[in-house]
């Protein structure tokens, strides 16, 4: 598809027909995304390629709850008193509904591994005692496994999605497996996790207190292109039925974000020391010719975008950077100078980070290196025909990727409009439970 690329102001031209975006933006932050334009994309808004996945092709399910997140910087983020677990828990059982179209937990589940056995081209089933599942969560923020203020996984969110799937989904707790293979799973999420779940598997780099130590099948992730990247994957990885793919929603230097895609590579057999990995093909060209995106080859590899039957965003905090504590707050609607307190899942990788970068670029367009961020996600959207030419295998057994999912801009920040919430029978849905309680199961 010939896309014709547009600058920021022409993109604020032409999706504020009314005005109404320009009401978010303070004339501070107008004129420090003047000075500094680095968000810029080679397509506007409301042009969708690819092929939505799921139930509902291309749904994203979003929850905003501002009772959940509750830090106003006295204590950690992270802490008890200032996550309210009760409303997290709330907001899983909502978003799971919402993805599945079922009005109940259990009845979700189910049709979730109903309908992935059967893309698969596997029985129509659901799970099986004895098939296990593995959860790639974000602790890239750690050296040790003692607790840290920086941003990483949520404990409340990761233990609000291990109820789900024990008491919900049936799943047996040893069957089930946590694990962040280049890092350390911090005590913070460890125990609140292992003192309600003791069975669960817990797996980070080095092992010890109680985690396992990873290990990983060698020349598992061959890539499309030849490159330096760590070709093993974590054995927990490989040997699961199912994968959740479990990120956070945040910046990154050199890639813009960091989301779904990219929370895999905490996967392969990288170093704990970020400085010793490659990063081969992770950046888009600073002039936004297409090129091959290494991010493409994780969401179609088998076991990894392949075997994930949800993608997650945890956007209880969110950061604009990598590093560090949470923030800054968001100003944007329906935010307004509180925490973004949300949750983004899908069954469609590529819809769910479409949805979150255009939430994040959206509340910092002058964040670093956003320039046509979203190329990962034109080459995954088309990973058949993608842009650059490429050919997506990145088992190289003979077999190339078709899409891995439908990609677009929503039309504003105001509307948050996708092609299927304006009527149109392809592109993405985006469903705010929050404001459509008891409609959210419409095909």
């Amino acid at each position: 598809m010939k896309t014709a690329r547009i600058s920021r102001r022409q993109f604020l031209q032409q999706s504020t027909a009314t005005g109404a975006l320009l009401l978010s933006i303070t004339p501070a932050r107008a004129a420090a995304a003047a000075e500094k334009p680095t968000w810029v994309s080679t397509d506007g808004p409301n042009q969708p390629t690819g092929t939505g996945k799921g139930i509902f092709p291309g749904r994203v399910a979003w929850d905003y709850e501002p009772g959940a997140a509750l830090w106003n910087s006295r204590g950690a983020w992270w802490s008890d008193p200032n996550n309210n677990q009760a409303v997290i828990d709330g907001m899983f059982s909502k978003t799971i509904r919402c993805v599945a179209g079922q009005n109940q937990d259990r009845e979700a589940w189910n049709r979730l591994f109903h309908s992935f056995n059967k893309r698969r081209g596997k029985a129509d089933a659901g799970y099986v005692l004895g098939e296990k599942i593995a959860i790639k969560i974000n602790e890239n923020n750690t050296a040790s496994h003692a607790d840290t203020d920086e941003i990483n996984a949520s404990p409340q969110m990761v233990l609000a999605l291990l109820k789900q799937l024990v008491n919900e989904a049936g799943v047996p707790q040893p069957n089930i497996t946590l694990f962040d293979a280049s890092r350390f799973i911090t005590d913070n999420v460890y125990r609140k996790c292992q003192s309600q779940f003791p069975d669960v598997v817990f797996v980070d780099n080095p092992g010890g207190d109680g985690r396992v130590k990873a290990t990983y099948k060698a020349d598992a992730i061959r890539y499309s292109m030849d490159c330096r990247l760590a070709k093993g994957l974590a054995t927990c990885l490989v040997e699961a039925n199912y994968v959740i793919d479990f990120a956070i929603l945040k910046g990154h230097v050199g890639q813009g974000v960091t989301l779904c895609a990219k929370n895999f590579y905490g996967a392969t057999s990288i170093a704990s020391d970020w400085h010793k990995n490659a990063h081969d093909y992770f950046e888009a060209k600073r002039d936004g010719s297409p090129s091959y995106m290494a991010f493409a080859d994780f969401l179609g590899h088998k076991d990894m975008g392949g075997k994930t039957l949800l993608f997650v965003i945890d956007a209880l905090y969110g950061c604009k950077v990598v590093n560090g504590q949470p923030g800054p707050r968001w100003n944007m609607p329906p935010f307004n100078g509180r925490w973004p307190s949300s949750l983004f899942v899908s069954e469609d990788g590529v819809a769910l980070d479409s949805v979150a970068l255009d939430f994040f670029r959206s509340e910092w367009p002058e964040g670093q290196d956003l320039a046509y961020a979203d190329a990962y996600l034109h080459e995954a959207a088309l990973a058949n025909h993608p842009p650059s030419g490429a050919v997506y295998d990145p088992e190289r057994d003979g077999t190339g990727c078709g899409s891995l999912g439908v990609h677009e801009h929503w039309n504003n920040p105001i509307a948050k409009a996708y092609s299927r919430n304006l009527g149109k029978a392809a592109g993405i849905e985006l469903v705010a439970v929050h404001e459509k309680t008891g409609k959210q199961n419409s095909a």
